[in-house]
């Protein structure tokens, strides 16, 4: 069952490939404390995974989906995965893809991006927000 399914959106939903996760390569399964051990300085969304998809890679996803949101007339609710959400929050708000980094996320958290007055003003409205889940 798909995420969306869950939230009880399922009705009103489409698939794009561009949401999924971020393409691990060699990374993936391992943890990140294993990848430091042999790259101390290394960070996902500069460096991205060998075997698997670059910064510059994801970040194109990212850029196409702010596009398609921002023709849209309304809201739009998508759902993904935590490195993907950190690059597209960085996209939207026109910086760099490394910018990720600094987007914290817990799993099943709740984020809004918006525009403060119009759209070429672009702002996190909620950010990892997580009362819905905790007890």
């Amino acid at each position: 069952m798909r995420t969306c399914e869950l939230a009880g959106f399922g009705a009103a939903a489409e698939t794009d490939a561009d949401l999924v996760e971020w393409d691990y390569g060699q990374y993936e399964g391992r943890r990140t404390a294993e990848i430091y051990a042999e790259r101390p300085n290394w960070q996902l969304s500069r460096d991205g995974c060998p075997g698997g998809e670059s910064p510059d890679q994801v970040g194109a996803r990212a850029d196409r989906v702010v596009r398609r949101v921002r023709e849209v007339k309304g809201d739009v609710l998508v759902f993904s995965h935590r490195d993907f959400l950190r690059t597209l929050a960085a996209r939207w708000l026109g910086l760099d893809i490394a910018a990720g980094r600094y987007f914290l996320l817990r799993n099943a958290s709740l984020s809004a991006l918006g525009y403060e007055e119009s759209p070429a003003e672009p702002v996190i409205r909620l950010w990892d927000q997580t009362r819905h889940v905790e007890a």
